[in-house]
């Protein structure tokens, strides 16, 4: 047994999940703001796990966490706007509240951990989880490990400049990814008082809208990007599209597969990497995050996969 906690901007989610990666409770509250709320919520969800199965909860081997912003290798938080962190050692002060060790990641490192069990893999383990949401960022798994890079930066690739006339990024560099291929993407290029601005996109695109379509057609060539990207830098197995965005389902996907055999009529080099059989969706519904939280630490040849017993 392992506990997973998902912290967000606006809900954190906890899952007590099994050996076999499998999800045998959960438990969700609404997030608070600043470093004493974020741990009172935290350890609320987890005491309303142990509710729901105490034996689990208190047989659980570990409980790991999942936040958005820097995560150093100490389980400290170096930053995390939304939510009002800074500095903030949330791996030691959760860990006296709850009474055992508690491991630390970035959020889309974790949910890429919690893919990884997911899904089916190559001979050589690897995959990339694409978070489409708010920006854009991805989680790297190599030979089953979260790979973070030197610095902590890997899969930072929302931050890659692809327009050197584009818009400024809030990073301070000029035309980055994230600024066409992300949910902010959209509200920017397309604005919409629907509360789910990128269906209401393609639903205007498919009314023939000229700046829907144009919009739509910029976001799925650079979402394509985004895996030409990963795959020509990493060469993962597979790569996963997830977040919010990834909710318009197969609409989004059949866009990027035809944006990426497009590419391929025009290259033999791109032909070659097969790139749209190496793109996928995560499946509606599975909470990443959580799961792979709970994940976090677990040596690559117990991490519950398909081949080994997982789902």
């Amino acid at each position: 047994m392992r506990i997973g906690i998902d912290i967000g901007g606006t809900k954190t989610h906890a899952v007590l999940v099994g050996d076999n990666g499998a999800v045998i409770a959960e438990s969700r509250k609404p997030t608070g703001f600043g470093a004493d709320e974020v741990i009172t919520t935290a350890a609320a969800v987890v005491a309303e796990l142990a509710e729901a199965e105490p034996e689990g909860v208190a047989a659980a081997r570990s409980v790991g966490v999942g936040i958005p912003g820097a995560v150093d290798d100490l389980g400290r938080v170096r930053h995390a706007v939304n939510l009002g962190l800074e500095g903030l050692d949330l791996g030691a002060r959760l860990g006296a509240a709850l009474g055992r060790p508690v491991r630390v990641a970035n959020d889309v490192n974790a949910a890429a951990l919690g893919v990884y069990s997911l899904v089916e893999h190559g001979p050589s383990h690897s995959m990339a989880y694409l978070n489409l949401g708010t920006g854009l960022a991805a989680g790297l798994v190599l030979d089953g490990r979260l790979w973070r890079g030197s610095r902590g930066v890997a899969g930072e690739i929302g931050h890659i400049p692809v327009d050197p006339d584009g818009p400024v990024c809030p990073c301070g560099q000029r035309g980055c990814l994230e600024l066409s291929a992300s949910g902010s993407a959209v509200a920017r290029l397309w604005p919409s008082d629907d509360p789910k601005p990128v269906r209401a996109l393609y639903l205007s695109a498919d009314d023939g809208d000229a700046q829907a379509i144009a919009v739509r057609d910029k976001l799925e060539t650079n979402v394509a990007a985004a895996v030409r990207i990963l795959v020509l830098t990493v060469d993962v197995d597979r790569v996963v599209i997830g977040g919010g965005v990834s909710s318009l389902g197969d609409r989004l996907l059949e866009g990027v597969r035809g944006v990426l055999t497009r590419w391929a009529d025009a290259s033999p080099f791109l032909r070659m990497q097969d790139l749209p059989s190496r793109v996928d969706l995560l499946p509606r519904g599975f909470p990443a995050a959580a799961v792979g939280a709970a994940l976090i630490g677990v040596e690559p040849q117990h991490l519950p996969t398909p081949e080994n017993g997982g789902r």
